[in-house]
Parts: C-alpha cells; sequence; structure tokens
C-alpha cells in the first residue's frame, strides 16, 4: 500500500508561503522569522560599514568574513525557500512551475534578494573579479527591508502610480538645469572662460544653483550673470517642490484609499448594514472616529447605556458576557456593540483591551443624523433591524 504525500507537501508549502510572502504574518513562528530576517539585514549593513574602518578591519576582519558567510548562507536559503513556494502566489496560479518561477524571479523583491547574495558567488568563484568593487554591493540587502515594511512597500507602489508625473517633473528639471546652465554660457563667457568656457561646464553651476547647496567654486561676476543666478535660484526652490509634492500627495492618496478600504470591509459586515449599497456604506465610514486604547482599559462596561459601536482595526478585546463561563476574544476586522444602532439599551457585556487596539467608532448620535437625512437609507436599515432584532433580541457582541 503507497501513502500519497503530495498533499501534505502541498500543506506544508502553503504555511511556508503564508510565513514568508504573506503581507501581515499571522503566527509567533513568521513573526519571529521576520524580525530575525530585519535584524541580520540591519546587522549585515552595518558589518559593512564598520569593514571599511581600518582599526576595524584588522582587528575583527576573521569575525566580519565568518558573519558574511553566515549571513549568505541564510539569504541562500530564504531565496530558494521563496522561489519554490512562490507558485502559491494568485497572480502566478494560471502558469506552470517553471514559468511561474521564472516570472518571480524577474520581480522586484526577487532580484533584490539576488542581488544581495550574487557578489558573494561571485568573488568566491571568479577569484580575478575586484573583491572591493563588489562588498559594495552588499549595502544593496538593506533594500530586502522593503519586503518587511508595509510603509517601503506603500512608498514603492506610489512611485511607481506616479512615474509619469515624476517623469514629467524630471523632464522639467533637465530643461530648467539646461536654459540656466545656456543663459550663464552667454552671460560670462568671455569674462570666465575656464569655468563658464561651454554648456557642459556651465552645467555644473546650474545643478549646484539650482539645487540651492552653492558650492561657491564657480559663481557670475557680471551683472546680468548675478541678474540670471538670482532667477536661477528661485526656479530652484520650486523645481525640488514639485517632485516632492507628487510623492507627498501620492503617499497620502495611497494610505487613504487603503484605510478605506479596510473600513469599508468592516462596515459591510455588520448584519445591519449588509444588504446597503456601496454609496450607504461608503457615507457611514465617512462618520467614523478614530479612538486608540492601550491595554486593560475597559472599553464599555455591563449596563451601561449603548450609545456607540465599535469596529477593531487592530488589536484584540476579551468581551465578557453575562451567563457565559469563558469570555470572548474579537480581533482585528470584528466588531462589537451594534445593536446601540437600532435600540437604546444597556450593555449586556464588559469589553476590555487585551492589546493596544485602534478602534473606529460610530456613535448613535451620528447614525441617526444620517438616517434622518436619508428616507431610504432608514429603511433599509429599518427593515435589516427588525429583522436582526426579531431573530437576536439580545446580543450585542459578535465573533468571526
Amino acid at each position: 500500500m503507497t501513502v500519497d504525500l503530495r498533499p501534505r507537501a502541498d500543506s506544508l508549502k502553503r504555511r511556508i508561503f503564508r510565513m514568508l510572502e504573506a503581507a501581515s504574518p499571522d503566527g509567533k513562528l513568521a513573526l519571529l522569522i521576520q524580525w530575525v530576517m530585519i535584524a541580520l539585514i540591519l546587522a549585515n549593513v552595518a558589518a559593512a560599514v564598520a569593514g571599511t574602518v581600518a582599526a576595524l578591519s584588522a582587528r575583527y576582519g576573521e569575525a566580519f568574513r565568518v558573519f558574511e558567510i553566515f549571513s549568505v548562507v541564510l539569504f541562500t536559503i530564504e531565496y530558494a525557500v521563496r522561489l519554490l513556494v512562490c507558485t502559491e502566489h494568485i497572480s502566478l496560479k494560471d502558469y506552470g512551475p517553471l514559468k511561474a518561477r521564472l516570472r518571480y524571479a524577474v520581480g522586484p523583491f526577487a532580484l533584490i534578494d539576488l542581488m544581495a547574495i550574487l557578489p558573494f558567488y561571485i568573488a568566491l568563484f571568479v577569484p580575478a573579479v575586484d573583491l572591493r568593487v563588489l562588498r559594495v554591493f552588499r549595502l544593496l540587502r538593506l533594500f530586502k527591508l522593503a519586503r518587511y515594511s508595509p510603509a517601503l512597500a506603500t512608498l514603492w507602489r506610489v512611485l511607481v502610480d506616479e512615474r509619469r508625473a515624476l517623469a514629467a517633473a524630471l523632464i522639467i528639471m533637465i530643461g530648467l538645469l539646461t536654459l540656466s546652465a545656456t543663459a550663464m554660457y552667454y552671460a560670462e563667457r568671455a569674462v570666465q572662460p575656464t569655468v563658464f568656457g561651454s554648456i557642459p561646464s556651465a552645467m555644473w553651476w546650474a545643478l549646484a544653483t539650482l539645487t540651492t547647496v552653492g558650492y561657491g567654486d564657480a559663481v557670475p561676476v557680471t551683472t546680468i550673470g548675478r541678474a540670471i543666478g538670482g532667477v536661477v535660484m528661485i526656479f530652484g526652490l520650486g523645481m525640488f517642490a514639485l517632485p516632492i509634492g507628487i510623492i507627498a500627495s501620492g503617499f497620502a492618496s495611497e494610505i487613504r484609499r487603503h484605510d478605506f478600504v479596510v473600513t469599508w470591509g468592516m462596515v459591510a459586515r455588520v448584519p445591519i448594514f449588509a444588504k446597503l449599497d456601496a454609496l450607504s456604506v461608503s457615507r457611514i465610514t465617512n462618520l467614523l472616529r478614530a479612538k486608540v486604547v492601550q491595554p486593560g482599559t475597559t472599553i464599555m462596561r455591563k449596563d451601561e447605556v449603548a450609545d456607540a459601536m465599535y469596529f477593531i482595526a487592530s488589536g484584540e478585546v476579551e468581551v465578557m458576557i453575562e451567563g457565559k463561563k469563558e469570555p470572548l476574544t474579537l480581533v482585528d476586522g470584528d466588531f462589537f456593540g451594534e445593536i446601540a444602532l437600532l435600540r437604546h439599551s444597556q450593555r449586556n457585556a464588559t469589553v476590555r483591551a487585551l492589546t493596544r487596539c485602534r478602534l473606529l467608532v460610530l456613535e448613535v448620535d451620528d447614525f441617526n443624523e444620517l438616517i434622518a437625512s436619508d428616507a431610504d437609507l432608514r429603511a433599509a436599515i429599518g427593515a435589516v433591524a427588525e429583522r436582526r432584532l426579531t431573530e437576536e433580541p439580545a446580543p450585542n457582541t459578535k465573533s468571526r
């Protein structure tokens, strides 16, 4: 009798994939792996920088080499495992195993992983290569942090999304640089032929002036040249504000978009809102107010007048319901206290924060004001509320 081990292997591969590739890893082991890799990356960058100090290199050179080998072994294992489990990506499911791995290998994150280990193997198998040049590439390991930082990943998406606007800003910057250098060339070439004798030579002055660095190694001496220099300085202030503004605006929009999607999903899960259309749900999300509570804080108490419902954006809470021996634990995406929106009653449970929680609060007064101004929304919620109260007359908590 033979045992088919493929289902067990597939299950193991999926678990490894979730630990390595999930945006928000679940489980203590996944978080441990993430923090170990972050620490290893930072330690590698620190070692690469410290290795350029002659005294440290002479004293700890052997330790640096051992740590480099250890790091490369771990990074190589990580790269190989990621390449093995990458077929679990939804975007690669339609390809065969080989093609899926090839497409993954040419992705930005996989290329960064490869560049983190490739210089070591080049130096190992091609002794003629200058090791001092290859050591510089070890600093590329810093970019591996983008895997473990949602903020860096968000910034990368912003740069990709705003690439056309940033390209337009770059064209404007190059145009200003060329025009500034050309104007200064014609104004100063006769007086300072060694500094402004050609447009490429004048570009150094234009770049230093537009960036407001002003090294002072090339300065105009004629009246026209100084006037041109003043205008270039003013344009320089606005030139670099343009791409900064584009990135800042894109970053803020990306964060708002993400928060809206998460919030919209939580609101749509509430039974009394489940049948509403997208416009009505979005109007409700606009009424939500953020609140942060620390571990051990009592969010609501039994027998209090119900005046708001809560959505858990992050964290864990404990719900102690009368008549139940074991408390109920609610986590990210759960909600509680929704009956407060349907009738002014007393709480039948006490809710306490187990961890630091970020909550979204929908107060009864705001909700009542909303439905008072929208007859269709009031009728839709009223129908669902009547059915829910008939089926479940008392509960005011929910778990996944």
